[in-house]
């Protein structure tokens, strides 16, 4: 009974460990893919380097193959060929340019929750194609702002004296609405109300430590945003649903401190009431996201 008991032991460990092993390489390949992002390189180099870190996040790196494409161009692994062992995910940018992100088994493997694919896979592939219409939205938008620009320098001749053109004012309320303009066609929807629920230590760690309506502001401030949201504080579910009763909320954040059952339980009902509000849970620590790769019922309610 005891050999028993420790055989299961034994599985039991190698199988978290090898879990948390696939959800390493995972995490490796989303902040591989959001460096090269940040380096603001061309798309098609983004992209090329994107596609050869694909492999590796998969659970047979060995026998994976990717291939990325984008306005009908094609960036692919080295070794890449079709089979009938495919996990995909299609992206499109805010202008209508369209791409899809490809990830290909060579051999058969045993089925998982998508063919041979983990749904921890499927997870992946899809934030990675949020992460490159992300950037591929921000680089249109800069190129906007920039032709704009140039427009604008066109419009104001050299030697003409700035306080005696006629179209000073109205070159730069142009700019500005159009600076502003852009962002606001990038959201889907806009926040205006947001209701934060946290307990009173979390609450003043946010505000005090974090300096949270200064950084939104600053945020707001650079991208030209007229107004920013105002966020409404409460400390237990009670309250938070007191406020949804009399008050609309465009976005519901809760953050999870040292209890996490709360705002498991508090998602829950806040989406069987307003399932068209969305919900995000801000975790307080990395440890957390354990929590929910071993759970993952407990994600159903969470935006």
């Amino acid at each position: 009974m005891t050999i028993n008991n420790e055989h299961e032991k034994t599985k039991t460990l190698e199988k978290i460990v090898a879990e948390s092993k696939e959800r390493l390489k995972e995490l490796s390949c989303i902040n591989q893919t959001t460096q090269i992002l940040k380096e603001g390189k061309p798309v098609e180099e983004a992209l090329q380097q994107i596609t050869l870190i694909l492999p590796k996040a998969w659970q047979y790196p060995d026998y994976a193959v990717a291939r990325i494409t984008f306005e009908g161009v094609e960036y692919t692994t080295g070794n890449f060929f079709e089979t009938q062992w495919v996990i995909e995910q299609s992206f499109k940018s805010f202008d209508n340019r369209k791409g899809k992100i490809e990830v290909y088994y060579t051999k058969s493997f045993p089925d998982a929750d998508e063919g041979p694919f983990l749904v921890e896979e499927r997870h992946l592939i899809n934030n990675i194609a949020n992460l490159i219409v992300g950037y591929i939205n921000s680089l249109k938008a800069k190129s906007l702002l920039r032709l704009k620009d140039e427009e604008d320098k066109e419009i104001q001749k050299p030697h003409e004296p700035a306080f005696l053109s006629r179209k000073l004012l109205q070159t730069f309320l142009t700019k500005q609405n159009l600076n502003r303009d852009v962002f606001h066609d990038l959201m889907p929807f806009k926040v205006r109300e947001i209701l934060l629920v946290a307990n009173l230590y979390d609450a003043y760690f946010i505000e005090e430590e974090g300096r949270f309506s200064e950084h939104i502001l600053g945020e707001y401030y650079q991208m030209n945003l007229t107004s920013m949201p105002r966020v409404t504080g409460v400390t237990t579910p009670a309250e938070a649903h007191e406020q949804l009763k009399t008050k609309h909320f465009d976005l519901v954040i809760i953050m999870m401190g040292v209890d996490k059952e709360i705002p498991v339980s508090l998602s829950q009902t806040i989406k069987e009431e307003y399932p068209y509000i969305p919900v995000f849970l801000l975790l307080n620590n990395n440890k957390d996201i354990a929590i929910f790769q071993e759970e993952p019922e407990k994600e159903v309610a969470i935006d």
